[in-house]
């Protein structure tokens, strides 16, 4: 089958290289140094799913019309991506891995001749360097279809995907994605400490922020009526109680999620679009909480705060230590 994978990154790196390896005739988008070096040397995948070196078919755009496509860049480059690659997308089953609330949605929108189906990508993926990609959490993708989508593209992107990945089925789509922005937490203070995810988890006074900000994004989605669905140790059942916990026991939350990590230091991929010098997806990760809570009719401080110290590092290039994060984000309690 012809795969074609528009942006590959980290998650879309992933993607491409385990697509080939099964056999499948793959082209991939890219730009700047990632292209120059998969054009050159291929593109190698190593990690907890093995090692593979794929010899893809590498552009700036798609050059050819795939049966099935994968839109993997970050959400603030989707429209860019979409509309650069259009002439290539008309009528072809698209799959759109992205975080934060309403990607696929906006896909289909701005497509409309294209049968649109979302998808949670939970491994952990690093881009290491130019052509060099890591998988350093394995976990599987989760895939939802959209009331418009027929259910025979749905079922052909779950064939064709989990044939070489893990890949799963939920009718409960918008509460995976919400699951989801909880994990993506996680994001935004190694952005803005440029420690690992597992560095931050073991700091207690980032533990802390981390804590108060996944509460207050749980807080959100249940005035929104949500129920959180199943992913990566979370359920909705487990996150009610971890709103009731009293804080020193909602800490806990955070050190189990660290755990499910492993040792491979996870940076994010908030931090990783810091270190290439890249502008990051923190307004549709945390920005997203704080979006949901204000069409609520609510606020969501915390999450703000958060947003606001990230795009602070974009901008001056600086990290800040643990306390400064503390007197950036005092907690009440």
């Amino acid at each position: 089958m012809k795969i074609a994978v528009i942006g590959a990154g980290a998650v879309g790196g992933v993607i491409a290289a385990l697509a080939d390896r099964a056999g499948h005739e793959v082209s991939v988008t890219a730009r700047g140094a990632q292209l120059d070096a998969i054009r050159a040397q291929g593109l190698h995948l190593r990690g907890h799913w093995g090692e593979h070196t794929a010899r893809v078919q590498a552009s700036a755009v798609l050059g050819a019309k795939p049966d099935l496509a994968v839109l993997a860049v970050k959400a603030q480059d989707a429209a860019a991506a979409l509309d650069a690659n259009a002439a290539h997308l008309d009528g072809v089953p698209l799959v759109v891995v992205q975080n934060g609330l309403g990607g696929a949605e906006a896909a289909a929108a701005h497509l409309p001749t294209t049968p649109v189906v979302g998808a949670l990508a939970l491994f952990a993926a690093s881009y290491l360097s130019p052509g060099e990609v890591e998988i350093t959490t394995p976990a599987s993708t989760y895939l939802g279809r959209l009331p418009a989508t027929p259910d025979s593209v749905l079922e052909l992107a779950r064939q064709t995907l989990g044939a070489f990945m893990p890949v799963e089925v939920t009718p409960n789509f918008t509460g995976a994605q919400w699951t989801k922005l909880i994990v993506n937490q996680i994001n935004a203070l190694p952005a803005i400490t440029g420690l690992s995810v597992q560095q931050t988890i073991a700091d207690r006074r980032l533990r802390a922020v981390l804590t108060a900000s996944m509460l207050e994004a749980v807080g959100v989605a249940r005035r929104r009526g949500v129920r959180f669905e199943t992913l990566l140790g979370l359920s909705d059942p487990l996150l009610a109680a971890f709103a009731r916990a009293p804080r020193p026991i909602a800490r806990l939350l955070p050190r189990l999620m660290g755990r499910r990590m492993g040792a491979t230091p996870n940076p994010g991929s908030t931090l990783q679009s810091i270190r290439r010098g890249q502008l990051t997806e923190i307004d549709h990760l945390n920005g997203a909480v704080v979006a949901a809570a204000t069409d609520a009719g609510s606020r969501a401080p915390l999450n703000a705060a958060l947003v606001a110290l990230v795009h602070r590092v974009e901008a001056e290039g600086t990290f800040l230590t643990p306390d400064e994060v503390a007197r950036a984000i005092p907690l009440t309690r």
